[in-house]
C-alpha cells in the first residue's frame, strides 16, 4: 500500500487582478509536481457554494456535512483538547469588553494567553444541573461546553459580531431543551461578567488604559455526536499536522491523531520546515498525513496580494521539497478560495494536484487556478477526493463483482 500526504493550503484560490497570487508566485516545486502529476479544479462543498473551513475539510476527507456536521463549536472544543461526550453542546468563545451592555471590543484588545488563562479560573463549573467546561486557547479565544441532560444546540449567539449591544441568548425553537439551554447561557453570561469585572487582572489592565476582558461572547453553537472514524470507514490510519484549533478539531472528530510540530503556530509565521519534518516522522506510523497551512487565507482576508504571494513562495521553498522526498503520494489543494479583491471566502474552485509514482499525468505544467482548468482530473467536488486518494493508495474497494 502506498502512503499519502494531503496538503491543504487554506484559502489558496483567488481571482486574477490581473494575475492570481498562484500565478504571480515563483513556485518551481509546486509547478514540478503539477507537471509530473495530474491536476484539476475542486469545488469542496458544491459548484458555486461558498464553503466554510469546517465543512470543506470534512468534505475533502469523505464526510458529508449535511449528515455529520456538528457545528463549529464542537470542532473548536475538540481542537483545543476538550474531550466531548454525546449530547454536549459547545460554543466558540471570545473574551471581550462591554461597557453598559455594549460590546466595545470583541477581542478585549487581543489579551495575552497568560491573562486569559488566569481569567478562565473564574468561570463557573456548573449552573443548575449542567456542568460547565471552559478552556482558553490562544489570546482571546476559547471554547465553552455545556454537559447535562435536556440541552439543545438550537439557541442564538451572544456575539453581535460588531460594536453593538450584547444580545441575550434566545431559544430558536419552542422546545423545553432550547429554553433551558438559553436560560443557562444567560445565567452564565451574568455570572462571568460579575466575576471578571472584579478580577485583579482586569483592574491592572484598566489602570494601564487597556480594555478589560469582562465578558465571554459565544457563537457557533453545536451538539456533539460521534461519527465512524476514518480508520473504520477506509481502513487507514490518519494523522493531522495543523496549528489552528479548528483543523485539529476536524481531524480529531473523524478519528485522526494529532501530530504536533514545534513552531506550528497556525498563523503566517508558522514553521513550515517543522511541519514538513513532522510529516516525514508521521509517515513512519500513519498511512495518510494531513498537513494544514493557514497563512494564505489570512492574507486573503486582509486583501494583501503580495503577502499571499510570498506565503505561497514560502510553502514552495520550505515545505514542498521535504514532502517530495518522502516517496508518498502527494495531494495539494485548498479548502476554498479567499480572493484578495473580496477579502472573504468565495465559491470559486481551487486547484488540485495529485502526484504519485507510476500514476497518470496530464499536459498541465503549472499549479494555478487557470492552468489546472485543463487538467486530467477535470472539475470535481469534495466527495471525489477521498476515492481518488484511496485508489492511488491501492486501498479502494471494488464496486460490484
Amino acid at each position: 500500500m502506498k502512503k499519502a500526504v494531503v496538503l491543504v493550503i487554506d484559502g489558496v484560490g483567488d481571482l486574477p487582478t490581473p494575475k492570481t497570487p498562484l500565478q504571480a508566485a515563483k513556485k518551481p516545486n509546486l509547478d514540478q509536481l503539477a507537471a509530473e502529476g495530474i491536476t484539476g479544479l475542486l469545488s469542496t462543498v458544491g459548484r458555486g457554494v461558498v464553503p466554510g473551513s469546517d465543512t470543506s475539510h470534512l468534505r475533502i476527507f469523505g464526510y458529508e456535512p449535511k449528515i455529520c456536521y456538528p457545528g463549529r463549536g464542537p470542532l473548536e472544543a475538540l481542537g483545543i483538547g476538550i474531550d466531548l461526550h454525546e449530547g454536549d453542546v459547545a460554543f466558540r468563545a471570545n473574551f471581550a469588553t462591554i461597557n453598559d451592555g455594549v460590546v466595545v471590543d470583541r477581542r478585549a484588545g487581543r489579551i495575552d494567553t497568560a491573562t486569559a488563562s488566569a481569567l478562565s479560573t473564574l468561570v463557573p463549573n456548573s449552573i443548575e444541573d449542567v456542568e460547565i467546561i471552559f478552556k482558553n486557547s490562544v489570546e482571546h479565544r476559547g471554547a465553552l461546553v455545556l454537559r447535562g441532560s435536556g440541552l439543545s444546540r438550537c439557541v442564538s449567539e451572544t456575539d453581535p459580531h460588531a460594536k453593538e449591544k450584547m444580545p441575550l441568548c434566545e431559544p430558536e425553537d419552542d422546545s423545553p431543551e432550547a429554553e433551558k439551554t438559553a436560560r443557562i447561557i444567560n445565567k452564565f453570561t451574568e455570572f462571568v461578567y460579575a466575576a471578571l469585572s472584579k478580577a485583579p487582572e482586569n483592574k491592572k489592565r484598566e489602570a494601564k488604559g487597556l480594555p478589560p476582558a469582562n465578558v465571554l461572547l459565544l457563537r457557533g453553537p453545536g451538539m456533539f455526536s460521534s461519527v465512524p472514524s476514518i480508520t473504520e470507514r477506509f481502513d487507514i490510519k490518519g494523522a493531522c499536522i495543523a496549528g489552528g484549533a479548528l483543523y485539529r478539531g476536524v481531524a480529531k472528530f473523524i478519528g485522526m491523531d494529532i501530530f504536533l510540530a514545534p513552531g506550528a503556530t497556525g498563523d503566517r509565521h508558522t514553521d513550515l520546515k517543522a511541519k514538513g519534518n513532522a510529516a516525514v516522522k508521521a509517515l513512519e506510523t500513519y498511512d495518510l498525513v494531513f498537513v494544514h497551512v493557514k497563512g494564505c487565507d489570512s492574507f486573503g482576508h486582509d486583501g494583501d496580494f503580495n503577502g499571499k504571494t510570498k506565503m505561497i513562495e514560502r510553502i514552495d521553498k520550505e515545505l514542498i521539497p521535504i514532502l517530495m522526498k518522502t516517496g508518498a503520494c502527494i495531494v495539494v489543494t485548498g479548502d476554498h478560495s479567499t480572493p484578495c479583491s473580496r477579502k472573504e471566502h468565495s465559491g470559486h474552485e481551487v486547484p488540485i494536484l495529485l502526484f504519485a509514482k507510476d500514476e497518470r499525468s496530464d499536459k498541465v505544467k503549472k499549479f494555478d487556478e487557470i492552468s489546472c482548468m485543463e487538467g486530467g482530473l477535470g472539475h470535481i467536488t469534495g466527495k471525489h477526493v477521498m476515492p481518488i486518494i484511496l485508489n492511488t493508495m491501492e486501498k479502494a474497494k471494488k464496486y460490484g463483482s
